[in-house]
C-alpha cells in the first residue's frame, strides 16, 4: 500500500514545486514590470513638466522691438551745445518719441486715444535712445531710425499670446494698437530681438524692463556667506566627531540632533533668523549676510553628514600605516584621512549648496521677499535671489510675466545641473576605489 502511493505523492509534490516555481517567476515579472512603469511615468511627467516650462519661458530670452525714426532735437537734449554727458543723458528722450508718433499718426487726436498711442512703446524706451545718444554725440540733430522696445501687452501680441480674433473687449490689445502695430510691420519696422536686459537687469514693474541679474547677484553673495561660514564649521566639525571624539552619551546626543536637523523644514531655520538675526543681533533685513548665515544653518547639517560618511570611506588600514611610521593623530587626518576624503567632502558640500540656491521659505521670513531694482553691491545691500525673484513674478498680474517666471525658473534649473553635474564629476574625477 505504502509503495503504490509513494510514486503518486512525490509526482503531487514536484508538480506543486513546479506551480509554484512558475508563480515566483511570474511576480518577479510582474514587479520588474510595475518598476519600469513606475520610472517611465517618473520620467514622462519630468518631461511634461520641463517641456511646459520650455514652451512657456523660451520667449523670455527675445523681446519685440520697434524701428521708431526720431528726430534727435537739439533743443531738447543739448540747448546751451556743451556736449556734457550728464545733460544728454537728462534730456526727455520719451518726449521724443512721443513726438515722432504723433507726426506718423496725425490722425490720432483725441487725449485717451494718444495714451493708448504712447502706450505701444515701453516706459523704459526712452533709455535706448538715450543710450544711442550717448554712444555718438555727433547724431544730435539728426533723425535716427532706433530700434526700441515696445510694451509688455503688444509684445505679448507679436508673440502670439494675445488672440487677434478675439472680441475686442476680451483682450487687453484695442483694434487701433493692432492697426499701429500692423502698420510698422508692413515697413518692416517690428522685429523680435535677444533680450539682453532680462539678463543684465533687475526688477521692475514693466515685464519688458525686468531681469533677473539683480537676483543673480543676490543669490551669489547669499551663497558665498552660505559656504564660508558651513564648508570650515562642517568639514571641521565631522573631522572631530569622526576621528577625535570620545564615544559617550554626549557625542551620541550631538550625532542624534545633527541628523534631527537635516530633516527640519526650511521655514524654521527662517523663523529662527528672524528671531535672532534680526530680532535680537539688528542685522539689515533682506540683505544677503542676514540670507547667507539662515541658509547655513540649514545647510549645516548636510555638509557634516556627507563629510563623516566621506570619513568613514577612507580605509582604517590608511589611519594603521601612518600610525606605523610615527605620526600623530592630527597629522593621520590632515595629511592622510582628510586629502582621501576630499572628493566626498566637496560632492556633498556642491549638493548643500544646490539645495540652498533652490530655497525660498526661510529668506521670505528674513525680509528678502522685497522688490529691489538696484543691484546690490555687497552683502549688507537689500537683494533678493532668484527664487524669490520668481516667486514674485509668478504673483504678478500681467500676462508678460508668465514667460519671465518660466524664463526664470529654465536659468535656476541650469545652475541647479551645473551644480550637481560638477559634484558628480568631482567624485568622478577624484575618487578612488579600495
Amino acid at each position: 500500500m505504502t509503495d503504490s502511493t509513494a510514486p503518486a505523492a512525490a509526482l503531487r509534490r514536484a508538480d506543486l514545486s513546479e506551480e509554484r516555481l512558475k508563480r515566483r517567476y511570474a511576480a518577479e515579472k510582474r514587479f520588474r514590470a510595475y518598476g519600469l512603469a513606475a520610472i517611465f511615468a517618473a520620467l514622462a511627467i519630468l518631461g511634461i513638466l520641463i517641456g511646459t516650462i520650455v514652451w512657456n519661458g523660451h520667449t523670455a530670452f527675445v523681446q519685440t522691438h520697434i524701428a521708431m525714426p526720431v528726430y534727435l532735437d537739439p533743443e531738447i537734449i543739448d540747448p546751451q551745445g556743451s556736449n556734457d554727458a550728464t545733460v544728454i543723458q537728462r534730456a526727455d528722450y520719451q518726449g521724443l518719441l512721443r513726438t515722432s508718433l504723433r507726426e506718423r499718426f496725425p490722425e490720432v487726436t483725441g487725449r485717451r486715444d494718444r495714451i493708448k498711442l504712447y502706450g505701444i512703446l515701453s516706459n523704459g524706451a526712452g533709455f535706448d535712445v538715450r543710450d544711442k545718444v550717448l554712444a555718438d554725440p555727433s547724431i544730435i540733430g539728426t533723425t535716427q531710425t532706433i530700434w526700441v522696445k515696445s510694451s509688455d501687452d503688444i509684445d505679448s501680441l507679436v508673440k502670439g499670446y494675445i488672440d487677434r480674433d478675439l472680441p475686442e473687449n476680451d483682450r487687453r490689445v484695442k483694434d487701433n494698437e493692432i492697426v499701429w502695430i500692423d502698420s510698422f510691420a508692413a515697413d518692416g519696422g517690428v522685429d523680435t530681438k535677444f533680450n539682453t536686459t532680462f539678463f543684465t537687469a533687475g526688477d521692475s514693474r514693466e515685464p519688458e524692463q525686468a531681469g533677473i541679474w539683480g537676483a543673480v547677484v543676490g543669490s551669489f553673495f547669499t551663497l558665498l556667506i552660505t559656504l564660508v561660514l558651513t564648508f570650515p564649521v562642517g568639514v571641521l566639525s565631522a573631522v572631530y566627531l569622526e576621528e577625535f571624539a570620545p564615544k559617550n552619551r554626549w557625542t551620541d546626543l550631538i550625532e542624534v540632533n545633527i541628523n534631527n536637523l537635516a530633516a527640519v523644514p526650511s521655514i524654521i531655520f527662517g523663523l529662527l533668523g528672524l528671531a535672532v538675526f534680526l530680532g535680537v543681533f539688528g542685522f539689515p533685513r533682506s540683505a544677503p549676510l542676514v540670507g547667507g548665515m539662515v541658509l547655513a544653518l540649514m545647510t549645516l547639517p548636510t555638509i557634516i553628514i556627507a563629510s563623516r560618511a566621506a570619513l568613514k570611506a577612507v580605509p582604517p588600514s590608511i589611519r594603521e600605516a601612518a600610525l606605523g611610521v610615527g605620526a600623530s593623530r592630527l597629522q593621520v587626518v590632515t595629511h592622510h584621512v582628510l586629502p582621501l576624503a576630499m572628493p566626498g567632502v566637496l560632492t556633498g558640500t556642491i549638493i548643500g549648496m544646490a539645495q540652498a540656491l533652490g530655497e525660498t521659505a526661510p529668506l521670505l521670513m528674513i525680509g528678502m521677499v522685497a522688490f529691489i531694482v538696484d543691484i546690490p553691491g555687497g552683502v549688507t545691500d537689500p537683494a533678493t535671489v532668484l527664487p524669490v525673484q520668481i516667486f514674485l513674478w509668478a504673483d504678478a498680474p500681467e500676462r508678460a510675466f508668465v514667460e519671465k517666471t518660466n524664463g526664470a525658473i529654465m536659468v535656476l534649473l541650469g545652475f541647479l545641473i551645473l551644480m550637481n553635474a560638477l559634484a558628480v564629476l568631482l567624485r568622478k574625477r577624484f575618487e578612488r576605489q579600495w
